[in-house]
């Protein structure tokens, strides 16, 4: 009896060993958190290693954990990219022996779609098996998805298609869950369409399959300018979040429109300007109900034509048609577009001074402006009426003899002046000669000096600059105008400009920005702009933005490229036309 449990015990305690040494040996783990993914999706990859470490047993807290190797994850970089890394450590007891647990954490991003394979990797003499990853292309289902998502975009437009430089209205909306520390949206982009922000983003929250999530929600007017099929850019997404755990995420999507018909203008269409628009209104004001008028008689008026759905600078200008009995003193027309949430709202204002010249019976002619009604898809018309107006002579003139009354404006005195042949022939005295002379003088040495001048600038001024150097000024002046606001399309124009500075990189984030330049400044200014833009109310809400800094981190960085004229030197803190909040 007694030698049987003695055997017994001989036998554990050789299996204690022999499992004290398998647990003591290096040891390599490699679990991705799923094998089928969908593109713009990532991948966490989780790598854990085991390995005895040696303790001073002297002092057995002077030990460096840090010290130990580390897998070799570089092998991955073929299929896929390393977006972010996280080191855990922690130090086990086994039969009096130090065993160091490692435990990696890796944020991987599919460079292509299809079967990727992580390859297998090494730990000291420990090695893994390689592992089959599937890359489906498009976002997946919503039979597809193992359960909610941290965070996905949502992309949708006012009509299924539209005609050519017709609005179409795309609503952006990205949600997400946790805390975000830092993130990018891209802005649609289109090289043949026109793209106008409708205001600021808004944000929100909303409930989807029972999770709770964030929303953030931009809003774009899209003119598209050839006919066709309208294909947008993927709207892309990139950012890191923490959750209620505290444990970090890095999240990246991104989402594609469908392609939008765009027709080509109606054959029937009668007008010389297309203007398709959800409604178009021309109305005038300044002259005078009574219809009963004067010669010399001072009158304004004012013409405005509203449209909604088109940009000011669509519209057409008003005809110029006036009678042979009236001289008119336009004013410079002003164009204005508001954004709306449901597009965008323009007026064209055109002011002019009326002054009759003759008696008699004045027409103001009818004003036509023919217009598409994109909601009921039918030409319509836009009709301002003739207005007929009685011209009585003044007092002491007769109706051939243009009018002297005191209150003609100072425009018209300067149009007689003009016109000499409009004076009467028996004046006397030198008249207008000696001052044409004089003035004909003037302009003659300023034209002189202007000469002069370019001459020495072209034999000692710079080069011309090229349509680069114009297109990398123009993005910089926005960038930094962008910046000073806390605009956010600043993160977008920082990597065109970027683009335009250093045509043989390429730039697709802020990621791709930060990698190249190593600017630490520039990284945490761009971070703080990303922390206003996506942070949570109790975040952002006390602290205003101030863009001081970014703008002066960009300037600084321009300067140390090299991409300003040397003779120049580096340009102003803030570009003409911008200034600081406080100004």
């Amino acid at each position: 009896m007694v030698s049987r449990l003695t055997c017994a015990s001989i036998l554990i305690s050789m299996l204690m060993a022999v499992a004290g040494q398998a647990l003591a040996a290096n040891e390599l783990v490699v679990e991705p958190d799923r094998t089928r993914i969908h593109e713009g999706e990532v991948l966490t990859l989780t790598v854990t290693g085991k390995t005895n470490i040696e303790i001073n047993r002297l002092n057995p807290f002077d030990f460096d954990m840090s010290s130990l190797p580390k897998p070799d994850i570089e092998k991955v970089e073929d299929h896929f990219e390393i977006l972010a890394t996280n080191e855990q450590y922690s130090i086990l007891s086994l039969n009096r022996d130090m065993v160091g647990e490692i435990i990696w954490t890796y944020q991987l991003a599919p460079k292509t779609t299809g079967k990727l394979t992580i390859p297998a990797l090494r730990f000291k003499d420990a090695k893994s098996e390689p592992i089959d990853i599937q890359v489906e292309s498009g976002p997946p289902t919503a039979n597809e998805q193992d359960g909610p998502r941290d965070s996905f975009i949502e992309l949708a437009t006012d009509k299924d298609e539209v005609y050519v430089q017709e609005q179409l209205v795309l609503t952006v909306k990205l949600f997400f869950t946790g805390n975000l520390i830092r993130g990018e949206l891209s802005e649609p982009q289109h090289p043949h369409a026109i793209i106008e922000s409708l205001g600021k983003q808004t944000e929100y929250t909303r409930y989807r399959d029972g999770m709770r999530y964030r929303v953030v929600e931009r809003r774009y007017a899209l003119f598209p300018q050839r006919e066709g099929q309208l294909s947008l850019q993927p709207i892309r997404f990139e950012g890191q979040a923490r959750n209620n755990a505290g444990r970090l995420k890095y999240l990246r999507d991104n989402a594609s429109l469908f392609d939008v018909p765009v027709k080509p203008v109606p054959a029937g269409f009668s007008g010389d300007t297309w203007l398709p628009a959800r409604n178009l209104e021309l109305s005038e004001s300044g002259l005078p109900d009574k219809q009963a008028l004067s010669t010399g008689q001072n009158l304004t008026r004012t013409l405005r034509l509203q449209a909604d759905g088109l940009p000011a600078e669509a519209l057409p200008p008003f005809p110029e048609e006036v009678p042979d009995g009236v001289r008119v003193y336009p004013e410079k027309s002003e164009r204005t577009t508001t954004p709306g949430s449901e597009g965008l709202a323009s007026q064209l204002t055109q002011t002019a001074a009326l002054v009759p010249v003759q008696a008699g019976e004045l027409v103001l002619p009818e004003i036509r402006i023919p217009w598409w009604d994109t909601e009921s898809d039918t030409e319509r018309m836009a009709v301002l009426p003739a207005r007929t107006l009685t011209i009585e002579p003044g007092a002491g003139q007769t109706e051939s003899e243009p009018a002297g009354s005191p209150e003609e404006p100072a425009a018209a005195a300067s149009e007689e002046r003009k016109a000499p042949e409009d004076a009467t022939a028996g004046s006397t005295g030198p008249g207008i000669w000696p001052l044409a002379a004089m003035a004909f003088l003037g302009a003659w040495l300023v034209t002189l000096a202007a000469w002069w001048l370019s001459r020495r600038r072209s034999q000692s001024g710079p080069a011309a600059q090229s349509p680069g150097d114009l297109r990398e000024k123009a993005l910089f002046r926005e960038l930094c105008e962008a910046a000073q606001m806390g605009d956010a399309k600043t993160t977008d124009l920082l990597v065109r400009w970027m683009a335009a500075s250093h045509p043989e990189h390429i730039f697709r984030s802020v990621v791709d920005v930060n990698r190249f330049q190593q600017d630490k400044e520039l990284a945490a200014e761009i971070e703080a702009l990303q922390q206003r833009l996506f942070g949570t109310p109790e975040q952002t809400a006390p602290v205003p933005w101030n863009g001081d800094r970014l703008v002066t981190a960009l300037i600084r960085i321009r300067g140390a490229a090299g991409s300003y004229n040397k003779e120049e030197g580096l340009p102003p803190l803030y570009p003409d036309g911008l200034r600081t909040s406080g100004s």
